[in-house]
């Protein structure tokens, strides 16, 4: 089920026609049948420098080289103000995507484009472990071209959203617990407004309080015309946060439309 769009004007906006009313929508992320190969070495005993140092000095045959087709010909446009889930099973290619829209990864052919710059939040989102919580704050907010003003003006609030106590953010993040680290993973990527942002199962260490700020928050960057894409394996999230989903499987798009509709046909498939 694709959602049916009209020509791009030349201001760059999507008129669209819904329901009998015309709205325009401005494109933030266009993905163009785009194909994106992994190259898996196998064979030999393992991938890591010892193992191929053994290989040579025991003149074993190189590994071989195989390819995993991991997206194959997705094509879809997002718009400024959605927020897009993202479902399928382990290993469709939901993260693969989001690596690709985010430029981590290169496309084998097609292409994507993008308004802006996309920032990426997953489960193994880079933090520094060596410092401290707070640390990581100010160096995490500096890195998205937060002043450092603005830093000192949202510092209270990032360490109240993650839910951290005064005494925990002053320790090195190796103390930290994942549920903690996700949660200031997320506080920080969420307290600037993004014009694409990529959130990977980040909200699935968290409790239930923190879900529920997590899914407000994504409600509020939505609505200040960023544009969201949240992969999650809760069904119930994505249906309660996003208004459309992508349902990918074996890197093809199965279906794209209401998030509803599309949860619903997912469930109905593997229930």
């Amino acid at each position: 089920m694709a959602v049916a769009d009209s020509a791009t004007t030349s201001e760059g906006t999507v008129t669209t026609s819904r329901g009998g009313q015309d709205a325009e929508r401005v494109p933030t992320v266009v993905v163009d049948d785009l194909h994106v190969v992994y190259r898996v070495a196998r064979g030999g005993g393992g991938g890591n420098a010892a193992a191929s140092l053994l290989q040579v000095i025991q003149r074993k045959p190189r590994q071989l080289v195989t390819e995993v087709h991991a997206i194959r010909g997705l094509t879809f446009t997002a718009y400024r103000g959605e927020a897009i889930g993202v479902v399928g099973r382990n290993g469709s290619g939901k993260s693969t995507l989001l690596r690709a829209v985010a430029g981590l990864l290169p496309p084998a052919s097609g292409a994507v484009y993008t308004q802006g710059q996309p920032s990426l939040l997953g489960v193994n989102a880079a933090l520094m472990n060596t410092l401290s919580g707070e640390r990581n704050v100010v160096l995490g907010c500096l890195a998205m071209g937060m002043t450092p003003a603005e830093v000192a003006a949202r510092y209270d609030e990032i360490v109240a959203f993650a839910d951290i106590a005064d005494e925990a953010i002053q320790r090195q993040m190796t103390t930290y617990s994942s549920g903690m680290a996700a949660k200031l993973r997320f506080a920080i990527a969420s307290a600037k407004t993004h014009d694409v942002l990529l959130v990977d199962e980040a909200l699935a260490t968290g409790d239930a309080a923190f879900r529920r700020r997590s899914e407000e928050r994504i409600r509020e960057l939505r609505e200040a015309a960023g544009t969201v894409f949240l992969v999650s394996h809760s069904l119930g999230v994505i249906r309660e946060t996003c208004q459309r989903a992508l349902w990918i499987d074996e890197g093809t798009l199965q279906m794209d439309g209401p998030a509803v509709e599309v949860v619903e046909a997912y469930e109905e498939r593997y229930k």
